[in-house]
């Protein structure tokens, strides 16, 4: 369930969403970020020539710092990243903080950590306000089964439907940490339970019943999808704050 604002600790199975609005992310608060970039970071932000990706970029980078070091005793300036062979970040095992994990994403107008104990956490966003073709995207994206029900959704109900599937199929992935080595037709998801449900195929093993998914739309322009693992019959808290990324 989503509950109000978190505390600092963080109990196995809870995952900690921390989300900044961009629009409130005014000068004085992207030089703040910029002063909390790595050499590596900041090379990299001066490379972006499109403004909405430059500052994306530039906020999720503070987000996560300072996000981190609610957690740890760890100075946001001070942490080092890693990626994995699929190039899914982690923290640096030099922190000592191996139970700390988190996963990002951003979108238009919007950035959101989410910070688990469980190394199984990914979170995808979308505004839903962009030039796609929906009908064109989703047949290269979706399984059959979730292709189908797309198409049986009225054409009014359609934009809600795709971003559904979307959201809850980026986050999936992320949480898998194995990027696009996993087909994109090779599990799918049910929406009308309750909580999505996951089935697989034989080219994507995994144990369905592992996982908890959760579907918000934390502005009425943005959806939201959040995939953790917890043990049968467990649901854990998934607890939303909006912050300042500095």
């Amino acid at each position: 369930m989503l509950i109000g604002a978190a505390s600092r600790q963080l109990r196995t199975g809870d995952v900690d969403v921390w989300l900044t609005s961009l629009k409130d992310v005014g000068p004085a608060q992207q030089l703040a970020c910029q002063q909390l970039l790595s050499e590596p970071e900041r090379a990299r932000w001066q490379r972006f020539l499109v403004p909405d990706a430059r500052l994306q970029y530039l906020v999720t980078r503070a987000l996560v710092r300072t996000t981190l070091s609610k957690y740890a005793d760890v100075p946001s300036t001070a942490w080092a990243f890693e990626t994995n062979d699929h190039g899914r970040p982690h923290v640096s095992p030099r922190h000592g903080v191996s139970d700390i994990h988190f996963n990002l994403s951003n979108t238009r107008g919007l950035v959101v950590c989410a910070v688990s104990r469980n190394d199984e956490i990914g979170i995808d966003v979308e505004t839903i306000a962009r030039d796609i073709d929906v009908d064109a995207v989703a047949p290269t994206v979706f399984a059959p089964e979730e292709l189908a029900d797309f198409r049986r959704a009225a054409s009014e109900h359609r934009i809600e439907r795709f971003f559904s599937y979307w959201t809850l199929k980026e986050a999936y992935i992320k949480a898998r940490g194995m990027g696009l080595s996993l087909p994109l037709d090779g599990f799918w998801f049910e929406l009308d339970d309750p909580s999505p449900v996951l089935h697989v195929s034989d080219r994507c093993p995994d144990a369905p019943e592992r996982w908890r998914f959760y579907r918000c739309a934390p502005t009425a322009g943005h959806r939201m999808a959040i995939a953790t693992v917890a043990p049968m019959g467990d649901e854990p808290s998934i607890r939303s704050n909006w912050v300042a990324p500095v």
